[in-house]
């Protein structure tokens, strides 16, 4: 998610204090987290509204509804696979297919930025020029390094996002480096673990892009399918957020899925009842057993034949009569 689609409501109290309606659910969670000494590690599921300014004619809503989980207190990869692990289920549980998985790390683009020999305010501008893709002006800062072993994966960097394989074989042309190595590592082993288990899943991976989230420190994915440029889901982690609240750096990744977005993209059954069983008052242990042999059907109570026949015209549905009234 674009820093344009993540602008809170800024507000002012009675005191003229600014005020900040809630624009995620991570952050009130870190809060409980620090202020009521939770024994670590724990895991946390939530739901409610969120608050965001979206671009103006887009189309999207200001206010949204949010579920999601939180895993703290673990560093290992297995929390930030547990939280894909449920995301792509609950995905394949409610019928959604063509999901694509886009992975990212919030700390490649700073990491590599370091190791290239450019003053710092070059390295400031370069950066913003990748993010924006302001073609033009992140070639001129590039040129410096067009003599260095750098430089093939500089040169694509701007368009370095999409199939997993494809990217990998650009980033596998940089220079060995150790800070570099380990969050390589971690995004190769997480592709290998989400095609293992949800082969149908189409992975990709964008390294191009700043955080989703600014409180990020680790890797980040998103969920999305071909039908839609909305996301049903991003998460990602963030070890250092409740530093914000207490003075101990603690282990945390979350995912977080938009209700709205999801039931968007769900096949429900038609609730419209496709039968009616018409029955006398002494008949409803043979409607019962009627009303199970249907998939889609429901008792008319209607006293009257005549209204039944109505009501099931009304509705398009098929009327079952178990009674002795004659239809006309």
């Amino acid at each position: 998610m674009s820093a344009e689609n993540y602008r809170p409501y800024q507000l002012l109290d009675e005191q003229g204090e600014p005020l900040v309606l809630r624009p995620d659910l991570t952050l009130p969670v870190a809060r409980v987290m620090s202020t009521t000494g939770i024994e670590l590690p724990v895991k946390w599921y939530y739901s409610g509204d969120v608050f965001r300014v979206k671009k103006q004619l887009s189309g999207s809503y200001n206010q949204l509804t949010q579920a999601g989980i939180e895993i703290v207190g673990y560093k290992g990869l297995k929390a930030d696979w547990e939280c894909l692990e449920v995301a792509l289920a609950g995905c394949r549980d409610m019928g959604i297919e063509n999901v694509t998985i886009e992975l990212s790390h919030a700390k490649f683009v700073d990491v590599l930025m370091e190791r290239l020999d450019l003053p710092e305010p070059t390295k400031t501008s370069l950066k913003q020029a990748l993010f924006t893709k302001d073609l033009s002006k992140y070639n001129q800062l590039s040129q410096p390094l067009a003599q260095t072993s750098f430089f093939p994966f500089i040169n694509e960097w701007p368009w370095l996002f999409g199939d997993f394989n494809q990217v990998m074989k650009v980033v596998d042309t940089l220079p060995d480096m150790t800070a570099l190595a380990g969050i390589i590592d971690q995004l190769k082993e997480t592709a290998t673990f989400i095609r293992q288990l949800f082969p149908t899943a189409n992975v990709t991976l964008d390294l191009s892009i700043p955080s989703p989230q600014s409180y990020y420190t680790g890797m980040a994915f998103r969920g999305f399918t071909d039908k839609s440029s909305d996301y049903l889901f991003s998460g990602g982690r963030y070890d250092d957020l409740l530093t914000n609240f207490q003075n101990v750096k603690t282990s945390a990744v979350g995912v977080a899925f938009d209700v709205d977005a999801l039931v968007e993209r769900t096949s429900f059954p038609d609730e419209t009842p496709n039968t009616l069983i018409f029955f006398d008052d002494d008949q409803w242990q043979e409607a019962e057993a009627t009303l199970t042999k249907f998939a889609n059907a429901t008792l008319c109570l209607t006293d009257d034949f005549e209204a039944a026949k109505r009501l099931a015209a009304s509705t398009n549905s098929q009327l079952i009569n178990l009674t002795k009234a004659v239809e006309k």
